[in-house]
């Protein structure tokens, strides 16, 4: 799957499955304005999902599939005690969980200041906090299917926390509580802003950047080995698309470079240029195999086959510039954020879906509230959630499972179907309030584990949802 954001300076998306995650360093700050990092991190919403499976799920299935879900339980990412975190006071204080993945029976959930707490789905119990330095600052998680791992990404003070440092830990010393089992990764590299790390499950690869000296570096996501570096001070941007890599140069006056390159050994593959109007910036260049989506402001997006140089236009009527893409590769269709609306396209420009009952709840398109499950076939998003007598907004939001081939809500989880168990009933009785309608307040973050069947949620006050059936 693939969220790719509607410009160039795109930076980051979730670990869902095949999923593609770039990590872009900042620029420097002072530890009193750390807490300004929600408005300094970036987001690539950029993902890629390439499934092996054909799409076998029926509507009547997937419905069946989330049919009785129900609050199951809650966990609290915040610790009164500070886990030790006595450098930095701020780690230490509640905040919003930006990020959730689950492997193994374990839900690792990262809030905004930067702390990640890794719970066990067998135990209903935290494990432990991933943060193994007092300085440590969390930016993102990418879990390694290869080698059972979960890779960190984080920032230190003692750096002013301007490099990016991954670690790779083995999920099994997770489970055993040892986080700093871990070892460091691409302590070669110097990942200071605009560096940036880029880890792409679908071809198994990592990319790196180094600005120091305009470097970009592939490596193998099995055992991290170096393939081959790409040293070219004319690149402004690398898109990875299924065995490709897109290479957009600099501007010329009436034309950019492009050049597409083997995944495999960075061997050039095509070197040729594409038109575009003067004076007019460019609202994205996306590659999709041999597609190549271009679009400039307020013109038609066109869609060219780079084999036979066939340009196909879409009115800027009908297409116009979205927020995030996500393309479905094993489907050749792709998906488009707008202003809380989701529209499935074909790579013919036509729209193939429009959801009747999925309006996104969060107008930024917060790519870590969409899941694509890897058939391809569903899409689970927090979304507005209506009465049905007056159709007027509640506070409260809903889970909405849409199917992506027909548009239609194939399934939903608010307040007034998501039945609590029987520990949870007995908790409400005991704080008051109504748990369901709080849980489906401010989502920040969604996860679905296919595995379990279990959906994770988190919220602006750190908490955990776990809905099953």
């Amino acid at each position: 799957m693939a969220i790719g954001s509607g410009g160039s300076g795109s930076n980051r998306p979730p670990p869902h499955c095949g999923a593609r995650r770039r990590i872009v360093a900042t620029k420097k700050r002072d530890l009193t304005n750390w807490l300004s990092v929600k408005n300094s991190v970036k987001k690539i919403l950029k993902r890629e999902i390439s499934s092996k499976r054909h799409r076998s799920v029926s509507i009547t299935n997937s419905a069946h599939r989330f049919s009785n879900i129900r609050l199951k339980k809650q966990y609290d990412t915040h610790d009164p005690k500070g886990h030790s975190l006595s450098l930095l006071p701020f780690l230490m204080k509640r905040a919003r969980v930006i990020e959730i993945v689950a492997a193994r029976g374990i839900v690792f959930a990262l809030v905004s200041t930067g702390v990640c707490a890794a719970f066990s789905r067998d135990t209903n119990k935290r494990i432990c906090f991933l943060n193994i330095f007092p300085d440590e600052v969390i930016r993102s998680l990418f879990y390694n299917k290869n080698s059972d791992s979960l890779i960190t990404v984080s920032v230190y003070a003692s750096d002013n926390f301007s490099s990016l440092k991954c670690r790779s830990t083995r999920i099994e010393y997770i489970q055993r509580g040892q986080p700093d089992a871990g070892f460091p990764l691409f302590e070669s590299e110097s990942l200071k802003w605009p560096g940036f790390v880029e880890f792409d499950d679908v071809n198994g690869k990592v990319l790196t950047y180094s600005a120091q000296d305009s470097i970009y570096k592939v490596f193998d996501l099995k055992n991290y080995t170096l393939l081959y570096s790409i040293a070219d001070k004319e690149v402004d941007e690398i898109k990875i698309s299924p065995g490709i890599m897109l290479l957009i140069l600099s501007r010329a006056q009436g034309h950019v470079p492009l050049k597409i390159l083997s995944i495999e050994d960075g061997t050039v593959l095509k070197d040729f240029s594409h038109l575009l109007h003067r004076n007019k910036k460019v609202d994205f260049i996306e590659q999709f195999n041999e597609k190549l989506l271009v679009k400039q402001d307020n013109e038609n997006l066109q869609i060219l086959d780079v084999r036979n140089a066939e340009v196909k236009e879409v009115s800027k009527n009908e297409f116009m510039t979205p927020s995030a893409f996500i393309f479905l590769y094993d489907n050749q269709l792709f998906l488009t954020f707008r202003d809380r609306v989701v529209s499935v396209w074909n790579f013919r420009g036509e729209l193939v879906t429009s959801f009747e009952d999925h309006e996104l709840y969060h107008a930024d398109c917060n790519t870590n509230n969409i899941y694509i499950t890897s058939d391809q076939d569903l899409i689970i998003s927090f979304c507005k959630s209506r009465t049905d007598d007056q159709r007027t907004e509640t506070k409260a939001g809903s889970i909405n499972i849409s199917s992506i081939w027909s548009g239609k809500c194939v399934a939903k989880i608010n307040s007034s179907n998501a039945t609590l168990t029987e520990s949870e009933n007995e908790r409400q009785k005991i704080i008051g309030g109504n748990i369901i309608t709080e849980a489906l307040e401010d989502i920040t973050a969604l996860y679905y584990d296919e595995e379990r069947n279990e959906i994770y949620t988190g919220n602006g006050h750190g908490l955990v949802h776990v809905w099953s059936n």
